[in-house]
């Protein structure tokens, strides 16, 4: 339920702060005076539409699942969006896109728009069958959950199936570069970490002369070592420390020497030529880690080709026996929706009674099973396709799918945003959409713009959107504004003593 709205500098809206109760909330005034601009705003907040506000807040009494979306969930929860230099959208101080705010007011709002055709989509049709299948058929709900966990298999194997047949077609192909890739690199057979030691390698000997000269010239310190340590002994000093110093020296000098006179030994073309071959595999595959793990994979898929005529086969196998067992179950499940069929069109039917219109009709098709089945439903009011049907037509039709769903679930279904839902329809037309919405509104929080008396006279809130000086304000009527407002709404600007009566008398009716 939305508890309370703030709007700020919104078109022909200067500032605006409205609390809402439970039931039915109408707006009415006069054409142009800015209904539809509150509306767009009201709308803005939850991302249903864009907007131009500089600050716009709706107080939500509604518990929301905000953890799929990273979000931090609140008893009551603040929807906000404000305009700096773009405009920017929270919800409980944490910022959100458009598109989030959108789908999480989705969760709890539901906004019908002039000719949105969302409630007879299919998936919504079956929705609304099969509540009625589960709340009539203790059985339906094994049903439901045996054939949905048959068709997530079934598409599994599906999909595999497919995946080998597009592999057969070019089997040879994939094997044969498969073979290839496995040839070169067992034919090379790297070694982790052979290329660090290849590398130590060729920058010894690419250094290997000047190493060579350099000892030799640094050798002549030896010649010098017999004079050194007399002089120190001349001097008393201890040579234990410069003995050391040239014991290290001599056996640095000793080592190096014999691994150069080893580089010497090695066939050093065989090892420019490794370095060559480890570079190329490099070059291709990646790291020497990262080419043995594509030789296991290579080797992996090779197999897998080798065995996928035993695989297809198996799959074949277990392709055609889910199919058979999803057919059985998607039949089941028909039979039961079948069952739920004629009870549901008479429910909706008889609102639509109420509302004036003749009978609808649900149409069932068969299909290729799917995840909901292995049949359709489209809707058509007295044998004429719904796209073709007038727009009071359509939004009675609406409205009376709305009443069903409402009285199938028996629970709270959130806030019903309502886009003129009583427009071009007749006195006695209106007054039919007003009971029924009236009916409905014990399980929503609607919003509506009403053009007739007859559903204003039923609202638990009514508000009078008016315009002065180009600046657009809204009052929350008491029972005597609401008098004023139904008699102009009866009569126009000049309101007649019969207007005023007949207005008296909705109320009386209604309250």
């Amino acid at each position: 339920m939305i508890e309370s709205f703030y709007l700020k500098e919104h078109l022909s809206f200067q500032e605006e702060r409205l609390g809402f109760g439970t039931g039915l909330v109408v707006f009415s005034g006069p054409s142009g005076s800015g209904k539809s601009v509150f509306f767009n705003a009201l709308l803005g907040v939850f991302g249903f539409a864009s907007n131009e506000a500089s600050v716009l807040e709706a107080v939500v009494d509604e518990k929301i699942n905000l953890d799929e979306f990273g979000l931090q969930s609140e008893e009551i929860n603040i929807f906000k969006c404000m305009k700096q230099k773009s405009m920017r959208y929270f919800i409980n101080s944490q910022s959100i896109s458009q598109k989030i705010a959108k789908q999480i007011s989705q969760n709890f709002i539901s906004y019908l728009s002039a000719r949105d055709t969302n409630q007879f989509e299919n998936a919504q049709l079956l929705s609304l069958l099969d509540a009625l299948s589960f709340k009539n058929d203790a059985s339906f709900a094994k049903k439901y959950e045996d054939y949905q966990a048959c068709f997530l298999k079934f598409s599994h194997v599906k999909d595999e199936l497919e995946k080998i047949r597009n592999e057969e077609k070019r089997i040879n192909e994939l094997k044969e570069l498969a073979s290839y890739e496995i040839g070169k690199i067992e034919a090379i057979k790297p070694k982790a970490g052979e290329d660090e030691e290849l590398l130590e390698f060729k920058r010894r000997l690419s250094k290997k002369d000047k190493i060579t000269t350099a000892i030799n010239d640094a050798s002549v310190v030896f010649d010098s070592e017999r004079a050194v340590n007399n002089a120190l002994e001349l001097m008393g000093q201890e040579s234990g420390l410069f003995d050391e110093c040239m014991n290290f020296l001599r056996m640095a000098f000793e080592n190096e020497t014999q691994k150069l006179n080893e580089l010497d030994d090695t066939d050093i073309e065989a090892v420019l030529d490794r370095i060559e071959q480890i570079s190329s595999l490099k070059n291709r595959f990646g790291s020497i880690e990262d080419t043995l793990a594509h030789l296991a994979k290579r080797k992996e898929e090779l197999a897998h080709y080798e065995n996928i005529s035993f695989e297809k086969k198996t799959l074949e196998a277990e392709f055609g026996k889910l199919n058979k067992e999803l057919a059985s179950l998607a039949k089941e499940l028909s039979l039961s929706r079948q069952k739920a069929i004629k009870p549901l069109e008479e429910l909706i039917n008889g609102y639509l009674q109420k509302l004036y219109l003749k009978p609808c009709s649900l149409r069932v098709e068969p299909c290729e099973p799917y995840i909901l089945g292995a049949e359709q439903l489209g809707v058509e009011l007295d044998g004429v396709e719904i796209k073709k049907i007038s727009s009071g037509e359509f939004n009675r039709l609406r409205l009376a799918f709305i009443a069903a769903s409402n009285e199938i679930k028996s629970s709270f279904g959130g806030v019903l945003i309502l886009d003129e839902i009583d427009s071009n329809l007749s006195g006695k037309e209106s007054m039919s959409v007003a009971n029924v919405l009236k009916d409905i509104s014990k399980n929503y929080q609607i919003f509506a713009i009403s053009h007739h008396p007859q559903l204003s006279s039923c609202a638990n809130q009514h508000f009078v959107v008016q315009k002065k000086d180009s600046v657009s304000f809204i009052k929350e009527l008491d029972e005597e504004g609401r008098i004023e407002e139904l008699s102009r709404m009866i009569s126009g600007k000049d309101i007649t003593d019969k207007a005023r009566d007949f207005a008296k008398s909705l109320r009386k009716d209604n309250k």
